[in-house]
């Protein structure tokens, strides 16, 4: 199997290592950098045009470029039958986007998103509990995710990247959209969106680098989200709490528990689920009982295995021929919500999502 990675960041090499060290795939880049000459070594074949690395026929694509960039390579990439896999956002713009999409359908080609969060055991545990009806009927979210912009990479100037410049499809809310993407696969599309965002810090960059939204969801679920550029360390956390009270007589509980049939049998007895990168726990606090429990435990959290992961499971979809758990698709209704929350910012208003 031939694989092309478009693009060398950060997100390229990490990409390119995993390939190396699980897969037994040839290997073509196509970067414009000049500093490359290491991974010749490696028997990596490496060209500055996308023509020349299209004419080694690879069968999968991976998409690590700028935002920006993303869809009309996607397409030319399309075009030669290749399955893709396409980095976290799909795109700063909707432009194109009914043409790729036809393309993958026409081909039948094999899509998956680079949402790696996804992967995360934390993060697929809160969403068993959810889908188990573990705490009931939920009413209320709060996700934060907090970083250093010029923390993330320290061997390169932060102002360079393209997470700090909105020509490449950077800022805060794009670059960050793993929340929004887990929370849609939480609870599904989003109704409604609310927000303030901005460029807020002293950051050198030409985007946003503060987030703070309102997301309605259906079933009356109301996620409150932070996203920060300029806070450090790097802190992310998830708590889904829902609404319990005690019933005078039994007739007002049955009455209750019947309007929410959906959640039923009388799960509607805790309280909240919590979760952050620091303890890298998941636990669940009893109303009744007054007390946490632990339902997850990550005593040795390897950030690489979500990555690794994410590809094991891309190329087997691509072997099958089956559908990814996050394909085209779904990067789309994520970037659309990320969209909107932009746009709500920019009008001060409300939006609403199709």
């Amino acid at each position: 199997m031939k694989i092309l990675i478009v693009g060398f960041g950060s997100i390229g090499k990490r990409h390119l290592e995993n390939l190396l060290s699980k897969t037994n795939s040839e290997i073509i880049v196509y970067s414009k950098r000049t500093d490359l000459n290491s991974l010749n070594k490696k028997n990596i074949k490496i060209f500055n045009s996308l023509e020349r690395c299209l004419s080694e026929k690879p069968d999968i694509g991976f998409i690590t470029n700028e935002t920006a960039y993303h869809i009309p390579v996607a397409i030319k990439l399309a075009k030669s039958g290749l399955d893709l896999f396409i980095e976290k956002p799909l795109s700063n713009s909707i432009e194109n986007i009914i043409v790729l999409k036809n393309l993958v359908r026409q081909k039948k080609l094999i899509t998956q998103m680079g949402f790696n969060f996804r992967f995360h055991d934390a993060i697929k545990k809160i969403r068993q509990s959810i889908k188990e009806r573990k705490i009931g009927r939920i009413i209320s979210v709060q996700v934060e995710h907090s970083s250093h912009l010029p923390d993330w990479h320290p061997y390169e100037d932060y102002k360079k990247g393209y997470a700090a410049k909105k020509d490449l499809g950077g800022g805060v809310v794009l670059t960050q959209s793993h929340e929004l993407d887990y929370l849609y696969w939480f609870f599904g599309y989003p109704e409604t969106v609310f927000s303030v965002t901005g460029k807020f810090s002293d950051l050198k960059i030409s985007t946003d680098d503060l987030s703070t939204s309102i997301i309605k969801f259906k079933n009356d679920i109301i996620a409150q989200i932070h996203l920060s550029f300029f806070q450090g360390p790097e802190y992310r956390s998830c708590q889904i709490n829902v609404y319990v009270f005690d019933f005078e007589t039994d007739d007002q509980q049955a009455q209750y528990l019947s309007r929410l049939a959906a959640f039923a049998e009388g799960k509607g007895t805790k309280g909240t689920i919590f979760w952050n990168s620091e303890s890298n726990e998941v636990k669940m606090y009893d109303n009744k009982k007054k007390r946490w429990s632990v339902l997850l435990k990550l005593i040795k959290f390897e950030r690489n295995q979500m990555y690794v992961d994410e590809i094991k499971h891309f190329l087997n979809c691509v072997k099958k021929r089956k559908k990814t758990i996050n394909d085209l698709e779904e990067g789309i209704k994520t970037m659309k919500i990320a969209l909107a929350i932009k746009k709500s910012a920019e009008n001060e208003k409300k939006i609403k999502l199709n």
